[in-house]
């Protein structure tokens, strides 16, 4: 269970100011807890903390910051359980993949742990010309500084993981921001970051409204911002100054599934299913539009017509469940809109059911419009649409129709039309062989297009994180 209520986190420091802000339970809607909410005055405070503690964070040798994020890899597994419930209660979760989400926590930790230990530099070769013949060359990564960081509802955990894991690997203090849906994953990382001897100012994680939050954008004390969530993280980019910025923004994946996929009908199926519905599909690289080869379009839409019908809709903490809650009624009621708006343009739905509250069965539609929402923009939402095509370069010219371009998925057997997926398709990543869907934490991520800008990934979130600082010896004696 949660407890009645959390405080947020003040320069490591847990303050128990208020109980501004409400968490309800996604499935009954229920209040769950309680939270306090950080006002304007507090984010500053963070910051100048931050600020303050640079050079105490930089100096923390790469052994300590690996202890670091080992021990909250222990603890993270210690309370596996409590974590998979929070998820459960604040996100609507389904348990299962709220334990899966706990487990990758504690997989990012451990890898940041590694990669803390291997920040590394490059020894150049200045004697280019008999004019530098003296001179020998280096560099050394060393922290950007102050890093902000806000985050969605979807993944409390992993997606608060892939920020702040980097950033004490890296040696880079830190104000975070977590959804206000959302917020309790984040506190009790914080609640377990403040067990250690991180120095003081090295983190804050507030929950707190998006004007008290502008400071994380604009502030020029910060370095850095990373941002996951809406299209608004353009305008977020355009009020950030000279600080570097990542974005990861969302897309409306694709799959294609070729003559020969290179794999059985039944499992290319379970995969696409777990890939469009995991979560009532509120995942950034959910698959939200499925390209079938003609050779086998009918059998594959027939069995995914089959298995989508069969998935359990209900209460997340029930071992059964595969559909949850959407996060509110309002994002309910969009996909529901989009859904009705591509039906009525001649769209056909071979699977779903009526929206019950924030309850959306799982849907499957066919022949929808490509200038429709449901296909031109992110569902965000238990739904997926089945389409044919004849010709492989046509699916792919098909896949890239798109504002966004994240992960594609392609299923084949063809080692000549995998490469061509991976040399055309303009997405930040190609899985061949699953679905579009796979992330695993060690991985460069992001996208292109509106989908975002840098990528993600522990070593990659290191790498923007630190800078390279070179260093010139003049020796004399070299010749």
């Amino acid at each position: 269970m949660l407890k009645k209520s959390y405080p947020y986190y003040l320069a490591n420091r847990p303050v128990p100011a208020n109980t501004d802000l409400e968490v309800r339970d996604k499935y009954s809607g229920k209040r769950a807890t309680r939270v306090a909410m950080a006002d304007a005055a507090t984010v500053r405070k963070a910051i100048v903390a931050a600020h303050k503690a640079r050079g105490a964070m930089a100096a923390m040798p790469p052994h300590a910051r690996r202890d670091v994020l080992e021990h909250c890899a222990t603890r993270f597994e210690a309370r596996q359980e409590e974590l998979a419930i929070a998820l459960c209660i604040e996100a609507g979760k389904p348990i299962r993949d709220a334990r899966g989400e706990v487990t990758r926590l504690i997989e990012t930790f451990r890898i940041a742990a590694g990669e803390a230990t291997r920040i590394g530099g490059e020894v150049l070769e200045l004697a280019i010309s008999a004019r530098t013949e003296d001179y020998r060359g280096m560099t050394r990564r060393v922290p950007i500084g102050v890093c902000s960081f806000i985050t969605p509802f979807n993944f409390p955990l992993n997606l608060v993981a892939h920020k702040v894991a980097p950033a004490i690997a890296a040696g880079c203090p830190f104000v975070l921001k977590p959804a206000a849906k959302t917020p309790i994953g984040a506190l009790i990382i914080a609640e377990v970051l403040a067990e250690t001897d991180l120095p003081k100012g090295a983190f804050s994680v507030m929950p707190c409204s998006n004007a008290d939050a502008a400071q994380l954008v604009e502030d020029e004390r910060i370095a850095l911002l990373s941002f996951t969530g809406g299209l608004v993280g353009w305008e977020l980019k355009a009020r950030a100054g000279r600080k570097k910025v990542t974005l990861e923004l969302g897309g409306n994946a694709a799959c294609i599934v070729d003559a020969d996929p290179g794999a059985s009908l039944d499992h290319v199926v379970e995969r696409l299913v777990s890939g469009a519905y995991y979560q009532s599909g509120q995942s950034c690289i959910s698959v939200q539009r499925i390209l079938v080869h003609a050779d086998v379009h009918d059998r594959l839409r027939r069995k995914l017509k089959a298995a989508v019908a069969r998935l359990r809709t209900g209460d997340p903490r029930e071992e059964t469940t595969f559909i949850g809650p959407m996060i509110d009624e309002d994002a309910a009621k969009r996909v529901e809109r989009w859904i009705t708006a591509a039906r009525k343009a001649g769209a056909k739905v071979l699977a779903g059911g009526p929206r019950d509250g924030n309850m959306l069965p799982a849907a499957l539609l066919e022949k929808v419009p490509h200038d429709a929402d449901l296909y031109r923009r992110e569902a965000f939402g238990p739904v997926a649409m089945i389409e044919p095509f004849d010709d492989f370069d046509a699916a792919i010219a098909t896949v890239n129709d798109s504002d966004f371009g994240l992960q594609a998925g392609v299923f084949t057997a063809r080692l000549d039309h995998a490469m061509r997926a991976w040399d055309r398709l303009e997405v930040g990543g190609v899985v061949v062989g699953d679905v579009p869907s796979v992330r695993v934490d060690n991985m460069p991520y992001g996208g292109v297009k509106q989908s975002g800008l840098g990528r993600e990934g522990v070593r990659c979130a290191i790498e923007d994180m630190t800078e390279p600082r070179l260093l010139v010896i003049r020796d004399p004696l070299r010749k």
